[in-house]
C-alpha cells in the first residue's frame, strides 16, 4: 500500500470527477466553438468593414443584391481561390483594380502545375511562385485575350471552395456564406 496517493492514470477519476472521454469531447466542443466565433467575428468585420467614404472596396453580392461581403481596398488588387473541379486542386486568379472601377485579371497562381499548363492553357511558361505565396506556381494571362470585367459572376459552391483575398484583410470563404439554393455571386468594386 502507499502513502494514500492515487495512481496517476486514476487520480482523474475519483467521485465527482469528469471521465477522460467526456474530457476529451468537452474540449473539443470548446474548440470547435472558438473556432466558430473567430469565424463569425471575422464574417462580420467583412460586411461591416468599410463605411470610409471614397474607399473602393470588392463586394460581392448575390443575384439579388444582397450583400455577402464587402472588404476596403488598401491598394489595388485582390484575389480568388478556388478548387478546381478537375485536378482538386487550388487554383487562384488575381486582378488589379483598374482607374475607371473595372478589374483585370492579371496573374493566375496554382498549386499544380497542370493546372495553368491544360486547365488555363496560358501562351506562356509558369514558373515557380515567389517565396511567401499561398500557391506554388503563377503565370500571367493570354495578353491576346485580356479578361477585364465591371462586375464577374461566379459560382461559389462547397466543392469550388470559392474565398476572397484582399491584402490586409482575412480571407473571407464565399461559399460558406451563401446561404441559398443559388450559389452565383456578384464581384464588383464599389465605392462608399
Amino acid at each position: 500500500m502507499t502513502d494514500g496517493v492515487l495512481p496517476v492514470d486514476r487520480a482523474s477519476r475519483g467521485p465527482g470527477s469528469t471521465p477522460p472521454g467526456r474530457r476529451a469531447r468537452n474540449r473539443r466542443w470548446v474548440i470547435a466553438l472558438v473556432v466558430a466565433l473567430v469565424v463569425a467575428a471575422g464574417s462580420a468585420a467583412a460586411v461591416a468593414a468599410v463605411d470610409e467614404p471614397g474607399v473602393p472596396a470588392v463586394t460581392v453580392r448575390t443575384p439579388d443584391g444582397d450583400l455577402i461581403a464587402r472588404i476596403p481596398l488598401a491598394g489595388d488588387t485582390f484575389a480568388v481561390s478556388y478548387r478546381n473541379s478537375i485536378y482538386h486542386t487550388l487554383a487562384e486568379e488575381r486582378y488589379r483594380v483598374r482607374a475607371d472601377g473595372r478589374f483585370e485579371l492579371v496573374e493566375i497562381a496554382a498549386d499544380q502545375l497542370a493546372v495553368l499548363e491544360e486547365y488555363y492553357a496560358v501562351p506562356g511558361a509558369p514558373r515557380a511562385a515567389p517565396v511567401g505565396d499561398r500557391r506554388n506556381y503563377v503565370v500571367e494571362p493570354n495578353p491576346a485575350q485580356p479578361a477585364v470585367f465591371r462586375t464577374l459572376r461566379i459560382a461559389a459552391t462547397d466543392l469550388g471552395e470559392r474565398t476572397l483575398h484582399v491584402p490586409g484583410h482575412v480571407p473571407i470563404p464565399i461559399w460558406q456564406r451563401v446561404v441559398t439554393d443559388d450559389p452565383t455571386v456578384i464581384l464588383d468594386i464599389e465605392e462608399s
